[in-house]
């Protein structure tokens, strides 16, 4: 069995071409494909749907048009508190971690404090160690060596 496929490209509504293909026997199927809305391709490909939106101008005084404006600003009210909250949650974060970084500033200055008792400590201790112990003279050792023989 051999595919057979033939395009034939047809121009349709908004910029949208259809191609029509013919695969083994089973007839023509619509493909749509986007293409540049405006002739010479300096635009954006634009979906049919996006554009339908935009063709029909809206009359100020419709119910349709005074529902869009009520639920546009209803979400532009909620994203605005949204916004509002974001900063003062991030404000807030930001306010306790000064909190947290100076009471760990406070204990690394009373831990440096502790360490440096501790290490005076340690220091006059092993000094006092110093001190305390007695050089062996190597007279003793060498005279009771001598002494045996």
């Amino acid at each position: 069995m051999s595919k057979i496929s033939q395009q034939n490209s047809a121009p349709g509504v908004n910029g949208i071409s259809v191609i029509h293909t013919q695969a083994h026997a089973s007839g023509l199927q619509q493909v749509p494909q986007l293409v540049p809305a405006a002739p010479g391709g300096g635009g954006k490909a634009v979906a049919p749907s996006k554009q339908s939106k935009k063709s029909s101008p809206m009359d100020r005084n419709s119910d349709e048009y005074r529902q869009r404006r009520e639920r546009n600003n209803m979400a532009v009210k909620k994203s605005r508190l949204k916004s509002k909250q974001k900063a003062q949650d991030t404000l807030q974060r930001v306010n306790q971690l000064k909190e947290e970084n100076e009471r760990l500033e406070a204990k690394i200055k009373l831990l440096t404090k502790e360490l440096s008792v501790l290490k005076d400590l340690f220091l006059e201790h092993a000094h006092n160690l110093a001190d305390n112990v007695q050089p062996i003279s190597t007279e003793n050792t060498t005279d009771s060596d001598s002494a045996g023989q």
